[in-house]
């Protein structure tokens, strides 16, 4: 009886440790950051630099971000966040078209992607396709969320795309 309560706890042990060693890459508990997880800083710091009018420096981490979410893509396709900010990178930098076409793949697999519904719906009004982003907006109606309420106010211009 004691060998085997010895062996469990050996195993259950052994299995703590292989557990701890073979963790996810969520950016919580590995000090390494994935590419993914690295563009999404360069972005949020991006946004700050916008938000300061300092355009050039924004762009330069619109760009290292885009290359990091393109390795990103590559190493693990199909995946609609990633798509989400690829088509928002490409869209900041100025090519909707590309833009448009990574969010369509993202909601190819997720429909109702609320961040990917509003960005692509702020891309229609930038694009001056009003019927478009109404669409999008039809498709976040029900979500309760600030996308939502968002895409509507840069849809009837009571407030300027922040992004």
């Amino acid at each position: 009886m004691l060998k085997k309560l010895s062996i469990s706890l050996f195993l259950l042990i052994l299995f703590s440790i292989y557990s701890q060693a073979a963790g996810t890459d969520d950016g919580n508990s590995s000090k390494v950051k994935s590419d993914y997880n690295k563009a999404v800083l360069l972005i949020k710091s991006a946004k700050k630099y916008e938000k300061k009018n300092k355009t050039k420096k924004a762009n330069k981490r619109y760009e290292k971000a885009l290359s990091l979410l393109i390795k990103s893509n590559e190493k693990i396709p199909n995946k609609a966040d990633t798509l989400n900010y690829l088509g928002f990178t490409t869209r900041k930098l100025g090519d909707y078209m590309g833009g448009e076409k990574y969010y369509l793949q993202g909601l190819a697999l997720e429909p109702n992607h609320k961040g990917i519904n509003e960005y692509l719906g702020e891309l229609y009004v930038i694009t001056n396709r009003m019927d478009l982003a109404k669409e999008r907006l039809k498709i976040l109606k029900d979500c309760g969320c600030a996308e939502y309420n968002d895409l509507k106010e840069i849809i009837e211009g009571t407030k300027k795309s922040k992004y």
